[in-house]
């Protein structure tokens, strides 16, 4: 299946794609949360599609997207999980995932703007493969780690470097600013996405290419990253874990490119679709 959330920010509705229609799935009687992927609600939501999916309201074209995950209890991200990101950014390929967190409050949607932070000078951009965790996870292994994985997600880590590298401290206060954790258009469950390993993976920018690769150059896969992860906190049903990007970010260009207000930022990843944000 494929999940989404529309309608305004703070007040999203949940909805499922069902033969490439948009439709209203509130008489479900669930949002995309935590509840949600802690139980059977999945399988009981397929029963629902089946039987209810061809009557219920379709959502109108226009109408705004949200994050397809409701508020999660955290954002997990790692750094530095390509080899040729590690080396544009100057850094050693990394022994073990770097990670660091994104600020629930950064969450949007898939076409929401972008707002620039006050003073910001280097705001850069990092397409991402997310996945939603489905149930909970303290210290599994890795050959365990699938069963605990709800779904795959479109991300960009947006990052602002100046807060991120110049301000000291850690990595966060670059990457936890309104609006820089924009998830969708949609979450993907498993089946739906049998190649996610290896996508490809993409970013324009005013339509010029500036990142392309493939999820399956990940240093660390899926399956390792939800493993290692889970040894150091509790993953809950409904956190997301933001896997790393490729090269092509502006910190890594000669000389730096960074993003400017007007600027349009489209990305995707092929079977999770694709996303666009205007720079506010």
């Amino acid at each position: 299946m494929k999940l989404f959330r529309f309608g305004p920010s703070g007040a999203e509705r949940p909805g499922v794609l069902i033969g490439g229609e948009r439709v209203d799935a509130s008489a479900f009687g669930s949002d995309w949360n935590e509840a949600f992927f802690a139980g059977d609600s999945l399988s009981r939501l397929g029963a629902w599609v089946r039987d209810e999916g061809p009557r219920a309201p379709r959502v109108p074209a226009g109408v705004r997207l949200g994050p397809p995950v409701a508020r999660p209890s955290k954002l997990v991200c790692i750094g530095l999980n390509y080899r040729d990101h590690a080396r544009e950014t100057g850094a050693a390929i990394p022994t073990e995932p770097v990670i660091f967190l994104k600020a629930t409050t950064a969450l949007a949607g898939p076409d929401d703007d972008v707002p620039l932070p006050a003073g910001s000078e280097k705001l850069d951009h990092e397409v991402e493969l997310a996945l939603v965790i489905g149930r909970r996870a303290k210290s599994v292994t890795r050959e365990a780690a699938p069963q605990h994985v709800a779904g795959f997600v479109l991300h960009n880590d947006y990052s602002e470097r100046a807060f991120q590298k110049e301000r000291g401290g850690q990595w966060t206060k670059g990457k936890g600013c309104d609006g820089f954790a924009p998830l969708g258009p949609f979450l993907a469950t498993p089946d739906e996405c049998p190649q996610v390993g290896a996508a490809p993976i993409w970013l324009n920018v005013n339509g010029e290419p500036r990142q392309k690769g493939s999820t399956g150059d990940m240093i660390f896969d899926v399956p390792t990253l939800v493993s290692y992860v889970s040894q150091f906190m509790t993953l809950l049903p409904g956190d997301v874990l933001s896997t790393g990007t490729p090269a092509g970010v502006g910190m890594g260009r000669q000389p730096p490119l960074y993003l400017r207000s007007g600027d349009l930022v489209e990305y995707g990843i092929e079977g999770l679709g694709t996303a666009r944000h205007r720079i506010a």
